[in-house]
C-alpha cells in the first residue's frame, strides 16, 4: 500500500491506489447541514485541501463515461452506501480556487497570481457558459475576467458572474469551494499589506456568498476565522465551525481508532503508545484526534520525528512569543512544565491586535494547532480554556524558538564550547559559560518569578537542542522511579557519555547554602534509581549533574557512574 505524502488530490490518490482513511461522509454532513456556506477552520496539515477535493469530485457536474470513472473513485467508501448518493452526485456545476500556494510579497504579486487561478477557473467553465450565453455584455464580461483583462473590481465580483452564468448553463446552482482562503491575508499581515488584502478578500467573499441567489452550497478551508468585520462582513448565513464545536468534528485529522487501524495494516501497532505520545494530543469538539501529516509521515519512515513541525517556519509563532507580555512569556514557562494558563478563546482574530491582546494570541496558537484545550467554561458569555502543549512534537517548536534566542543573544563559539564541556565531563568549562550564558541572556525572563527552575529548564533545552544530531534531549519523563528534569542521551552508546540533570532552585526553596541543593540533586538522581535504568538499557557513561540557581547566579556539580 502507497502512502499519500503531500498527495492532495482526491482522484489521483483513489485512482493511483494509495491508502485512504475514509472521510466520505464529509459529504453528508455537508448536505445535511441547514447553513448554505460552512468555514472550516482546521490547523495546517490536517486534510482540508483533500477533504476539498473530495466535495468537488462528488459534486462536479458529469454523465456517461466520466461519470462512471467518477463513481469509481467512491466505490467501497461509506458515502456510497447513503441515500444521499444517488441524489446529489455528479449534479451540480462547482467553482473550485485552493489559495494555498499565494504567499506573496505584495499586493501587486498577489492580484497577478490570483488573476491567473480566477482566469483557469473561467477557462475550466467556458465551452459550457458560451454555449448558453446570449447576451453580448454578459460574454463580453466573461471574457474579460478569461483573459485577464479585468481590473481588481471586476476580479472581486468574478464569483459571482461566474456562479450567475453556471446556474444559467446547467439549471442548477453551483457549490463553491474555496481553500485555504486565510493563507494571503496571513502573508498580507506578515509583509505589511494587510489592510489592502482584507478589503480585497472581503469583496470576493461577499461576491460568491452574500445574498447570491445562484448558490447551493459554499465551503471555505482555513486556518483561522479571520475576525468578521475585516472579511465575513454581512454573510448572515456563514456557519463557522471550528475545533470547539462538534459539527465535522472527525472529518479533518484521524481518530484513535483509524490511527491503530493504520499502525496495524503497516505492522506497526505495537508502536502505538509512542505514536500517542509524539502525535496525539488534540481535542477537536470532543473527538480525541492524531495529527495526520504526522501519522502518515513515520508510518512511511518509522521513525518519530517532528515532520508537522518542520512544514513551516513558525515565524509569526515566534515573533508573538518573543514580543508577547510578560504573562506570556511566564506562561511558556508554565506550559514547558506542563501546568495549564488560563485563557479567554475568541473565534475571530483580527491580526492587528495580535501583538495588543493576549487572548489573541492564545487564540491563534490554540486553532493553529500549538496548544490544546483540556477544560472549557464559560465565563461571562466567553469561553475560557485550560491550554497545554499537545504533544511532544509540538513542545519541540517551543524548544526551538528558545533555542533561537540563545544563538541570537550568546556567542556561537562560546556555545560550542560550553556543550562540549557538558558532553566531555568538563564542568569548569560548562559552568564558567553557563554563567556567562545567564548573565548575558536570561535577563529575557525573571529568573526570580514564581518558577526560576522552569526558567533555566526552557533555556538549557534550548540550548541542548544543538546536539540533537548526536544526542536524543528529553525533560520531564518518567524513569526509574520519578520524573527526571532534563536526559542527554547520546546516538553512539558506548562511545560517548549520558547525562542526567536535576535543576534546583535555592529562591523559594532552599534557604542554606548552595551545596546543600546541589547534595539534595545528585541524592534525588540516586534515590529515583536514574542510573540503574539508563546501565539497563545500554548506558556505560553516566554523567550525574546538579545545576542550582539563585537568580542570575548558577553552580554545577557532577559525578560520574
Amino acid at each position: 500500500m502507497k502512502l499519500p505524502i503531500g498527495l492532495s488530490d482526491f482522484r489521483k490518490l483513489r485512482q493511483e491506489g494509495f491508502y485512504f482513511i475514509d472521510k466520505s461522509l464529509l459529504i453528508n454532513e455537508v448536505i445535511n447541514s441547514g447553513s448554505e456556506i460552512i468555514l472550516l477552520p482546521r490547523p495546517r496539515r490536517f486534510g482540508k485541501t483533500l477533504n476539498l477535493s473530495m466535495l468537488r469530485y462528488f459534486f462536479e457536474y458529469c454523465k456517461g463515461e466520466e461519470k462512471k470513472k467518477r463513481e469509481e473513485l467512491f466505490k467501497g467508501l461509506a458515502v456510497e452506501r447513503s441515500d444521499l448518493f444517488k441524489n446529489h452526485f455528479g449534479r451540480y456545476p462547482v467553482i473550485y480556487l485552493t489559495l494555498k500556494d499565494l504567499k506573496e510579497y505584495s499586493f501587486g504579486d498577489f492580484f497577478k497570481k490570483f488573476s491567473r487561478l480566477i482566469r483557469e477557473e473561467f477557462e475550466r467553465h467556458y465551452k459550457k457558459v458560451k454555449a448558453v450565453t446570449e447576451s453580448k455584455p454578459e460574454l463580453e464580461l466573461f471574457m474579460k475576467i478569461r483573459e485577464g483583462e479585468s481590473e481588481r473590481s471586476l476580479c472581486e465580483e468574478s464569483l459571482r458572474v461566474l456562479s450567475t452564468l453556471l446556474a444559467r448553463a446547467y439549471g442548477i446552482n453551483p457549490v463553491i469551494l474555496i481553500d485555504e482562503y486565510d493563507t494571503p491575508v496571513h502573508s498580507a499581515y506578515v509583509n505589511g499589506y494587510y489592510r489592502e488584502m482584507t478589503d480585497f478578500m472581503r469583496g470576493l467573499l461577499s461576491g460568491a456568498y452574500k445574498d447570491n441567489p445562484n448558490l447551493y452550497k459554499g465551503v471555505v478551508t482555513g486556518i483561522l476565522r479571520v475576525a468578521k468585520e475585516s472579511i465575513f462582513s454581512g454573510l448572515n448565513n456563514l456557519d463557522v465551525c471550528t475545533i470547539l464545536d462538534r459539527e465535522f468534528s472527525d472529518k479533518f485529522g484521524f481518530t484513535e481508532g483509524e490511527v491503530k487501524e493504520i499502525l496495524d495494516n503497516f505492522e506497526l501497532g505495537e508502536r502505538y503508545q509512542e505514536v500517542n505520545e509524539w502525535y496525539n494530543g488534540y481535542d477537536f469538539g470532543g473527538n480525541v484526534i492524531f495529527n495526520p501529516w504526522s501519522i502518515i509521515n513515520f508510518t512511511n519512515r518509522k521513525i518519530t520525528k517532528h515532520y508537522w513541525a518542520n512544514t513551516s517556519s513558525n515565524e509569526l509563532v515566534k515573533e508573538l512569543i518573543r514580543e508577547g507580555t510578560d504573562r506570556i512569556k511566564e506562561d511558556l514557562e508554565r506550559l514547558l512544565k506542563d501546568e495549564a494558563p488560563e485563557s479567554v478563546i475568541d473565534e475571530n482574530i483580527v491580526f492587528p491586535e495580535l501583538k495588543k491582546s493576549e487572548r489573541s494570541i492564545y487564540s491563534l496558537l490554540f486553532f493553529s494547532g500549538y496548544l490544546k484545550c483540556v477544560e472549557k467554561k464559560l465565563v461571562d458569555d466567553s469561553m475560557t480554556c485550560k491550554l497545554l502543549i499537545p504533544n511532544r512534537e509540538v513542545r519541540y517548536v517551543y524548544r526551538s524558538i528558545i533555542a533561537r534566542w540563545v544563538e541570537e543573544s550568546f556567542d556561537s563559539s562560546k556555545l560550542r564550547a560550553m556543550l562540549r564541556g557538558l558532553t566531555e565531563g568538563n564542568l569548569d568549562l560548562f559552568s564558567r559559560l553557563l554563567n556567562e550564558f545567564v548573565i548575558t541572556t536570561l535577563s529575557f525572563f525573571d529568573t526570580k518569578g514564581r518558577n526560576p527552575e522552569a526558567v533555566y529548564q526552557a533555556f538549557i533545552l534550548g540550548m541542548l537542542l544543538n546536539l540533537s544530531s548526536e544526542y536524543d534531549v528529553t525533560s520531564n519523563r518518567e524513569l526509574g522511579y520519578g520524573r527526571y528534569d532534563v536526559l542527554v542521551l547520546p546516538k553512539d552508546k558506548k562511545g560517548r557519555q549520558a547525562v542526567i540533570m536535576e535543576l534546583k532552585s535555592i529562591t523559594g526553596f532552599y534557604e542554606e547554602e548552595p551545596k546543600k541543593a546541589i547534595k539534595d540533586a545528585l541524592n534525588q538522581i540516586d534515590s529515583k534509581g536514574y542510573t540503574e535504568e539508563l546501565k539497563a538499557k545500554g548506558y556505560d557513561k553516566i554523567m550525574k549533574l546538579a545545576v542550582v540557581s539563585d537568580g542570575k547566579k548558577v553552580w554545577v556539580e557532577g559525578a560520574c557512574n
